[in-house]
């Protein structure tokens, strides 16, 4: 022990004992020798087992007040869950589906609990400049953009994501994943005749050279394995017109893979009017997801007629879309996002709407299919929405703190079986 430690360790013991001979200071005594023996024999007291029933009763479950399920039609999903996967969510939306807010945490959290199987899918270009898929950065030239709803090409051929992506040779897009390494990656496009050649790179390497085509208009899928290193990808048309509609990226081991699918400015009608049935039965066969969330009346909630008369009507067409398509898959119905509207007094309230839209959705079903996640309840009071819209919102009033949407997918998380460790 090095000199100065122990002249300090002599010092301060030599400083405990000194009342013990200096009687002047018998009032600073702070140890008593006798009592130093008992600090070694100190008992420990011993623990009682709890009873052997307490340990096997488990916790009770209860069921979510904001979620309706009374048939149980989510249990092919929590199924798919447990099973490891990979389980394949399509998550259907407006302009906060779009900008991969509230989807992005589900997404994180998701994968976080369940496993990680890929980014999922994500358009070939930006139809707006606020579209984004958290963690892939994009660019892209050259293209012609179809969107559903709106779209010029009337055939109702929109692709998993309802966007048409047209381009002649010289057209690119590339893509950067920032979240890890994918596995695979495969290219959505539709087979036409006289359609058009293009090729997939991944950074310096040619994965393939891709024909789209074909005798008569059909969903095409060109898939490749990604090298291990690869974080950029890119597409380029190369020989004649092309039609692509998006690509997704994937893992092959187990988890889930997180699609967001928003549309700006959409409502209930894109998916009861505007997909052609017979394309995209063909496009959701294809990626054949365990869940399928239905997210609008956000934008429907300015138009009290509409939601008093027609909405439920839709809804029910959109539904049973998706049964016709999905026999066997789980679909899930989001009530719609909180909305703000500025009265004159310059403060934001919520829109008197969207409330009545959410009561709409439980009685657009018949009986027996009811699925309905409620958001209202934690954000629908009035008064809620004024302190969490930015200073001057755009006039959906709609444009939620990060913070905001984690709260709303972290109710999320009580609908799953209590077997998960999302309880």
């Amino acid at each position: 022990m090095p000199i100065k430690t122990t002249l300090t360790v002599f010092t301060f013991v030599a400083l405990l004992f000194l009342p013990e001979v200096a009687p002047a200071l018998r009032n600073y005594q702070s140890v008593d020798r006798d009592t130093i023996a008992k600090v070694f024999d100190l008992p420990v007291p011993k623990t009682k087992a709890p009873p052997e029933a307490a340990i096997a009763r488990p916790a009770p479950a209860r069921a979510p007040s904001h979620l309706i399920d009374p048939q149980h039609e989510l249990d092919h999903f929590y199924a798919a869950l447990l099973r490891g996967g990979p389980v394949r969510i399509l998550h259907y939306g407006d302009s906060p589906t779009t900008g991969d807010l509230i989807t992005a945490d589900a997404r994180q959290m998701f994968q976080h609990d369940f496993g990680d199987a890929g980014v999922g899918f994500v358009l070939i270009a930006r139809p707006w400049a606020w579209y984004n898929h958290r963690g892939v950065d994009m660019d892209a030239s050259g293209w012609k953009i179809d969107i559903a709803g709106i779209a010029q090409a009337k055939d109702g051929m929109h692709g998993l994501g309802g966007v048409s992506f047209i381009g002649s040779e010289g057209a690119t897009a590339e893509w950067r994943l920032r979240n890890g390494p994918q596995e695979r990656i495969e290219i959505a496009y539709l087979a036409q005749p006289d359609g058009g050649q293009f090729q997939v790179d991944a950074g310096d390497q040619t994965l393939g050279n891709v024909s789209t085509a074909g005798e008569a208009k059909a969903p095409g899928y060109a898939s490749f394995d990604i090298p291990a290193d690869a974080r950029k990808f890119s597409v380029r048309v190369t020989k004649g017109v092309v039609r692509l509609y998006g690509a997704e990226f994937s893992r092959k081991n187990t988890g889930v893979i997180y699609s967001s699918l928003g549309i700006n400015g959409a409502n209930i009608t894109l998916l009861s009017h505007s997909f052609n049935q017979r394309h995209w039965t063909a496009e959701l066969r294809h990626y054949h997801p365990d869940l399928v969330i239905v997210n609008y009346g956000t934008n429907e909630s300015g138009y009290a007629s509409f939601v008093d008369t027609t909405w439920p009507k839709e809804v029910r067409e959109a539904v049973r879309r998706l049964h016709a398509a999905l026999p066997e898959s789980s679909v899930l119905l989001m009530s719609p996002m909180d909305r703000g509207e500025r009265k004159i007094e310059r403060r934001n309230r919520n829109h008197p709407r969207s409330a009545p839209i959410s009561p709409a959705r439980s009685r657009s079903r018949a009986p027996n299919r009811r699925r309905l996640f409620q958001h209202l309840p934690g954000h629908g009071r009035p008064g809620y929405h004024e302190p969490l819209v930015r200073g001057r919102a755009a006039p959906g009033q709609r444009r939620f703190h990060p913070s905001h949407a984690r709260r709303r997918q972290n109710r999320r998380r009580a609908p799953l079986p209590r077997t998960t460790r999302w309880i």
